[in-house]
């Protein structure tokens, strides 16, 4: 399943980087870099998507993504040497 969400990403005083989704509020994973922090980004959402079905809760409105072959707007960010 394709998911669609947005992140907020929060570099953190004492290093590393917080992720939440407006979206999702239950979402939240740190790690010291960013493309750690990222990587647990699935494993955050899979367990916010358990959570909403256990409870027998909706997700969001256009969370899910019913055509994963259609065009997909991202943002992302990107560092360069």
């Amino acid at each position: 399943m394709f998911y669609k969400i947005p992140l907020v990403l929060n570099p953190q005083p004492e290093g590393g980087f917080t992720v939440t989704s407006p979206l999702l509020p239950e979402l939240v994973t740190e790690r010291d870099t960013l493309d750690e922090a990222l990587t647990n980004v699935r494993d955050a959402l899979t367990a916010v998507v358990e959570a909403y079905q256990d409870l027998g809760r909706p997700l969001p409105a256009n969370v899910q993504i019913s055509d994963k072959d259609g065009p997909l707007w991202l943002e992302t960010v990107v560092t360069l040497p």
